[in-house]
């Protein structure tokens, strides 16, 4: 997708009030790409991507830019914690393992493709097996039709989804269970090592016509998809196109030279995670992939420690510092209203689920926005995480009372609303029972 960097702000404000300067530095970031993917292939082997740094307290949108960034063009994104590594010598997982949990969902994406491009194909090879399974198991129930009338019959109870829980007997693909779990994590599955040598298992089970199409569908797609195509699609996939966004950062960063602890030491996590992003070949399951073009955006709130405490090596692989700022009141009344998945609308269609429809006036986006504010100046400055505890609060009781078996009913949410429902109780609500 060749969006300008304009154009990609444009997406981006849709979804995210504010940080003009953290959108443009990805707007840039990713319209590079597209520029280099455009240059001869001597030349485009020269250019590296700026990775990019993101400063700010949590709540104000790090992690949301990057993940609408990656789904804006359709590229394998993770997001991954700095803290869940350990320096190497120690049990717990490795830096390696962000790159190849990108490769895993970049293999994800291109399957889930392919499928959709054979769907056509596979779909009535589907519903012929099940309408199969389904003439031999309702049998009984024939009657007086000929075999034809009662297949036909059958087929148009199925197209319409009455038979949707109907019990079929069919036979699908057996999928070998994982070796077992070292540290918390899945060693390698049988079929990764053996796939290529051992013929396929089938079982016969007995399952839901529902789940049946979805298995057998999945059966037909790896029976036709060229594996060895696909792995190397979703390995050059998640090379150039790659995003993992490091979030936690500064957690990783000693507060100063005297720090001591338990801890595993915080400078060899960073030392570690320093060939990654410098560039390296990692060994997957699906082929080895290069990490020199993945983009890489690390995040952190950065109160105690500061990006300079880094490790020089690494600093230098983030050239593209950007400072997020703090959210305010005008951003928060935004923030409710503005986005396509603004807070106010995602309560609004969880309740009108049971017959309440809820209205949220001007002055009362006034208040829950002024409210925001200060919450986070008094106290722990959650950013937009703030109007889920403010909102949870503010439609406690309507959500608890509701329960869809009376007609649809209005509820105005207006400034005295807001007001009388925060006074009653002669306090403002203990708001940090609802923290994340």
């Amino acid at each position: 997708m060749d969006l300008s960097p304009k154009e990609i702000v444009d997406e981006l404000d849709k979804y995210i009030i504010g940080q003009a300067e953290a959108k443009r530095a990805v707007a840039v970031a990713l319209r590079n790409r597209y520029r280099r993917s455009q240059l001869p292939k001597e030349i485009r082997e020269e250019i590296t991507p700026k990775n990019i740094i993101m400063k700010g307290p949590t709540g104000v949108g790090k992690t949301e830019i990057a993940r609408r960034l990656a789904k804006l063009v359709k590229a394998p994104f993770i997001k991954i914690e700095a803290t869940k590594y350990t320096e190497v010598g120690y049990v717990g997982r490795d830096v390696e393992s962000m790159v190849r949990d990108l490769v895993e969902m970049s293999v994800r994406m291109v399957k889930d493709e392919k499928q959709h491009q054979m769907e056509s194909k596979a779909k009535p090879l589907v519903d012929n097996k099940i309408i199969d399974a389904l003439f031999t198991s309702k049998f009984s129930e024939k009657g007086d039709l000929s075999d034809t009338e009662f297949k036909n019959a059958l087929k148009e109870d199925y197209e319409a989804g009455k038979l949707d829980d109907a019990t079929v007997e069919v036979e699908v693909n057996e999928s070998m269970k994982p070796m077992g779990m070292v540290g918390g994590i899945a060693e390698l599955n049988l079929n990764d090592i053996f796939g290529g040598f051992m013929p396929q298992k089938k079982k016969r089970k007995k399952i839901t016509v529902k789940r049946a199409r979805e298995l057998l569908f999945n059966d037909e797609c790896d029976r036709q998809i060229d594996q060895e195509s696909m792995n190397a699609e979703a390995i050059r996939r998640a090379e150039e196109d790659g995003i993992i966004f490091i979030d936690e950062m500064d957690k990783i960063i000693g507060r100063s030279a005297t720090d001591s602890g338990p801890d595993v030491s915080r400078e060899g996590v960073q030392r570690d995670i320093l060939p990654i992003v410098e560039g390296s070949t990692v060994a997957t399951k699906y082929g080895n992939i290069k990490t020199d073009f993945i983009l890489f955006i690390a995040a952190g709130a950065f109160h105690i420690s500061k990006i300079e405490d880094m490790i020089p090596e690494l600093q230098g692989r983030f050239p593209i510092k950007v400072e997020l700022s703090n959210l305010t009141k005008k951003d928060f009344k935004n923030i409710l209203s503005q986005p396509k998945n603004s807070v106010t609308f995602q309560y609004a269609s969880l309740l009108k689920v049971d017959n309440i429809d809820l209205d949220f006036k001007d002055d009362a986006l006034d208040e829950i926005a002024e409210m925001a504010e200060q919450e986070n100046s008094t106290s722990e400055n959650i950013g937009a995480r703030r109007l889920h505890t403010i909102l949870e609060s503010l439609i406690e009781d309507i959500s608890f009372n509701a329960s869809g078996k009376h007609p649809l009913s209005t509820v105005i949410i207006d400034k005295n609303y807001v007001r009388k429902t925060f006074s009653e109780t002669r306090k403002k609500y203990d708001l940090r029972k609802y923290v994340l």
